[in-house]
């Protein structure tokens, strides 16, 4: 044991207590320490909230450099500030025994002002600002930085707080904790809080066999399920996400929240699951969360922290919106809104010869309609492979499938069999197909299926590109806007008619959703 561990740690008090009580624990295991104190950009920056300086780790990145270069043997952090990713070469070695778990508010004469429908709470923390608000949607809530000591004495001189909100583990640690405080049981805590972490370089067996002996375990256990709530919500300090994991009577109990940042949306989930069978608990409930608008909160938060450079003129799946690239910050609403007619009996006889069907539109205005065994059409063609294969699921076997509507005819003037064609089509459409039809005496009986509605918004100034589906998509966009911008286009359809419009159009190499989401990754990295 003559090695001694150099113990990494921010140097304000209550990191240097931690630090401490790391210290004294590995000293009473027959250890050699000394302690290496370093500032960290969070205690450096006390202008911003931690949420607008846009750095995850913002406490811990100073202390994971200097481990990596062999300054310090471990870092002592309190686990809520340390990112649920570490660094490649870091790990986690030993959790201690939590400290109290609860946020406390600390006021500077009563408790009248919580009845109050004006009050003014003080927090830095963009979770405690959520639930205060969901809470008291009246109050106001003010930013408040520095270390416990700086921010209590704030609290003192400032005349127009009433109270603000602390971490009941740090004032109480170090024994600042006024009199005037209460424990806020109803707000749940950031993930991990009230614990502190211990980490270490992965290559580093001694240290890591020193370490382990400090572990507690029923922290870690708990701890780790909050983290891998919060790393499934994809939160970090920047989200208002809280969660609890409790052990009591052999079991795990869980409680986990998302919120809007100003309080407004809340999203709860709460489960129970027996101790050793609970390693699915945290995937569940951050599933519950995400599949009740968790998600679209989530992006929502993002995009106030990141100017959006991309537009999707088309609402995006859940899947993708994953796979934009880290450097794009997207937003996608459904520019053109589409009505389903009412398609008469009479217009559909018994069997209809040559079926065209260029959108999956035009297909839901079917089945919407009629039954399978109602539509009976002898020869189907149509547009796209995904709009193919919802007809073959739903109405029939498709006889030829071209990928925009102009080949489609150009197909059909060449192999038709018989010179009548039924279209089923919106009251919006191109002329390609129905004229090049025309021309070779094919006749088109035009059956509007569904009505195409201009829905666009005005867009932000940081946009600088858009996502456009369908020439409709880009017509209903410069409707609204007259903005340059790059278009990112589904097709050659769509790009021709963004090109009556913008200088740069870019087209997907296959006609669907996921490539236009390539051509938009491969502008940005």
């Amino acid at each position: 044991m003559s090695k001694v561990i150099r113990i990494g740690t921010r140097d304000s008090e209550l990191a240097l207590w931690q630090a401490k009580t790391v210290q004294q624990q590995l000293e009473h295991l027959g250890y050699q320490t000394k302690l290496v104190p370093v500032k960290s950009t969070g205690d450096l920056v006390l202008d911003k909230p931690l949420y607008e300086l846009g750095i995850t780790g913002i406490f811990t990145r100073t202390l994971d450099i200097a481990m990596l270069n062999h300054d310090i043997d471990i870092a002592v952090h309190s686990l809520k500030d340390v990112p649920t990713v570490l660094p490649k070469g870091i790990v986690q070695v030993a959790v201690l025994k939590r400290g109290n778990v609860n946020d406390t508010l600390v006021f500077k004469k009563n408790e009248e002002f919580l009845s109050a429908e004006k009050a003014v709470i003080a927090t830095g923390s963009l979770r405690r600002k959520a639930q205060w608000l969901n809470r008291y949607p009246t109050h106001t809530i003010e930013d408040l930085r520095g270390n416990v000591n700086s921010r209590l004495q704030k609290l003192q001189d400032n005349d127009h707080w009433n109270a603000a909100i602390f971490a009941a583990a740090g004032i109480g640690r170090i024994g600042i904790r006024p009199d005037e405080s209460i424990n806020l049981d109803w707000m749940i805590p950031a993930p991990a809080q009230g614990a502190i972490m211990i980490t270490a370089l992965e290559e580093d067996e001694f240290i890591k066999t020193a370490c382990a002996q400090l572990n507690h375990e029923e922290t870690e256990i708990c701890t780790t399920i909050e983290r891998k709530f919060l790393n499934r919500l994809e939160g970090g300090c920047t989200a208002p996400i809280g969660a609890l994991a409790r052990i009591k009577n052999e079991e795990i109990h869980f409680k986990g929240v998302l919120l809007s940042k100003d309080g407004s949306k809340k999203i709860e989930v709460t489960k129970t699951e027996k101790l050793g069978k609970h390693e699915y608990i945290a995937g569940f409930c951050a599933d519950y969360i995400i599949e009740r608008g968790g998600k679209r909160l989530m992006d929502d938060i993002k995009h106030t922290n990141h100017p959006t450079n991309v537009v999707s003129t088309k609402s995006l799946t859940e899947d993708q919106r994953l796979l934009f690239h880290q450097k794009v910050a997207a937003k996608s609403d459904d520019f053109i809104k589409i009505s389903l007619n009412r398609i008469r009996p009479q217009l559909l006889r018994s069997e209809i010869e040559n079926v065209i069907i260029t959108s999956k539109n035009a297909v839901e205005a079917l089945i919407t309609n009629y039954s399978a065994t109602e539509l009976q059409f002898k020869n189907i063609y149509c547009v796209g492979r995904r709009t193919k294969k919802l007809i073959e699921n739903r109405i029939g076997k498709v006889k030829h499938v071209e990928k925009n509507a102009k080949k489609l005819a150009e197909y059909l003037v060449e192999y038709l069999e018989g010179t009548e064609v039924t279209y089923f089509c919106s009251d919006i459409r191109l002329d390609a197909l129905p004229t090049i039809l025309a021309d070779n005496n094919i006749k088109v009986n035009e059956i509007e299926a569904y009505q195409t509605k201009f829905d666009g918004h005005k867009i932000e100034e940081s946009v600088e590109a858009v996502m456009f589906y369908s020439p409709s998509t880009v017509q209903s966009f410069v409707k609204k806007n007259n903005a340059e911008v790059i278009a990112f286009c589904i097709g050659d359809t769509t790009a021709k008619e963004a090109k009556k419009h913008f200088e740069d159009v870019r087209v997907a190499k296959v006609p669907t959703v996921e490539s236009v989401i390539e051509l938009v990754n491969e502008h940005y990295v």
